[in-house]
């Protein structure tokens, strides 16, 4: 089903999927036993007969994880932008590795993001966080649809792409050693850090502040706003605003 439903934003980036036959699609979608897909253009069924088929795999693959609802979110646009089903697998396992705690029936991972969160936020505006203490939601659960498929459903595919090569280039820089030693060296603006996506989403809840402490007394409002940011974020000026958070915050956190 969530095959079913993935979005068709990426089909104007790509013609060349967007450009597959009907039979095509059709014999991709028998191969993994797609139903009730004849509402469906030959290129989103064949995009989403390709979501089975990895995700099947990636379920033999990482048999403690399986497959969990959310992930065909983060798969949608490596396969939308690789046409190699079996190279598109490797990509994904390895964005998994850093994802996959995301998924974890006990939810440790995502209860460490979203402590991260709430603690960057009372760091950075305390009148916020004792608003959102006064309404129960201090443990910023509103978000956890942002950290469990990091983003994916309130930006557009584009900025999708634009947050996660910024968050992964973040990472890669780790990896290679350039962390805030380095960076005091280099004087970039913001060092890397592995948590980026957590600092982008603790300024999204920032720059709602005003709206938050004037307008919404539950969790609950505060989830819809969050439900209903699709299409109104500047990628640009989240990562510019994470990137501030992280030059104020980093020795803190």
């Amino acid at each position: 089903l969530d095959a079913i439903r993935a979005n068709t934003e990426w089909v104007s980036y790509l013609t060349a999927q967007a450009e597959v036959s009907e039979e095509e699609a059709r014999k991709q979608a028998e191969s993994v036993g797609l139903k009730d897909y004849n509402h469906l253009e030959p290129c989103m069924v064949y995009h989403a007969a390709r979501l089975v088929t990895i995700l099947e795999a990636y379920a033999i693959y990482d048999p403690e994880i399986g497959y969990c609802q959310g992930m065909s979110d983060l798969l949608s646009p490596i396969i939308a932008v690789m046409e190699d089903d079996d190279e598109a697998f490797w990509c994904f396992v390895g964005f998994m590795e850093k994802a996959r705690h995301n998924f974890r029936l006990d939810e440790v991972g995502i209860r460490r993001q979203l402590n991260l969160v709430s603690k960057i936020i009372k760091l950075k505006d305390s009148h916020l966080y004792k608003h959102l203490e006064k309404l129960k939601a201090e443990d910023c659960f509103f978000v956890y649809r942002m950290v469990v498929v990091l983003f994916r459903r309130e930006l557009s595919f584009e900025q999708t792409l634009c947050l996660w090569e910024v968050m992964w280039a973040d990472q890669a820089a780790i990896r290679a050693g350039i962390g805030k030693s380095a960076w005091g060296r280099i004087r970039q603006r913001a060092p890397p850090t592995n948590d980026l996506l957590l600092y982008a989403i603790a300024a999204c809840v920032l720059q709602r502040k005003k709206l938050i402490i004037e307008k919404y007394s539950s969790m609950d409002e505060i989830i819809r706003e969050c439900n209903n940011m699709t299409g109104q974020l500047d990628v640009w000026k989240l990562l510019d605003d994470a990137h501030d958070l992280v030059v104020t915050l980093h020795d803190k956190i």
